[in-house]
């Protein structure tokens, strides 16, 4: 009676874990910089983000001022250290998209999932379910332009956490 019974929670619990909706770190960020002016301002940020220790490589596109920033597996890493990279080089993220795996993982608008401190916000989404690489446009202050900033806000202010601007909550739109 009691082999089965351990059988049966063995078999149980490895139901479960296969079963559950997963999400991973980001594997890559495309991050387009704004107020570079020559191909020393690319270099400055290039340098800034391969001196990060999460970074596996950077590939820089400079007719876009996209920087491609692959990223070590199992690594940790935020939106916002990402961000502060580039400022520190002296210059500002105009756009931010990250590439995260999901399997089998269920979203909708205003659904949010925890990764360490910070909590990812989907918004303006419609109900899906996410397999595979996944690409997240990051829409908060300083991960768009002043402009695209102030013309979301409006859309954008009916989710509380979007305007309470909490640096560790990342809203995301699906692309």
């Amino acid at each position: 009676m009691k082999n089965i019974n351990f059988k049966f929670i063995g078999i149980v619990c490895l139901v479960l874990i296969t079963s559950m909706k997963s999400y991973s770190q980001i594997s890559k960020a495309d991050i387009i910089a704004t107020g570079l002016t020559c191909s020393m301002c690319s270099n400055a940020i290039n340098k800034q983000l391969k001196a990060m220790t999460e970074v596996d490589s950077v590939s820089t596109d400079l007719n876009t001022n996209t920087f491609t920033v692959y990223l070590k597996k199992n690594n940790v890493i935020s939106p916002k250290v990402l961000r502060a990279s580039v400022e520190k080089a002296g210059f500002f993220v105009g756009s931010m998209v990250l590439t995260m795996t999901f399997d089998n993982y269920k979203i909708a608008d205003n659904l949010s999932f925890k990764k360490g401190e910070e909590t990812f916000i989907f918004v303006g989404v419609k109900a899906k379910i996410l397999n595979g690489d996944t690409k997240l446009k990051v829409v908060d202050k300083g991960f768009v332009t002043q402009k695209e900033f102030k013309k979301s806000l409006k859309t954008l202010s009916k989710y509380p956490s979007y305007v309470d601007e909490n640096e560790n909550n990342f809203h995301l739109k699906t692309i």
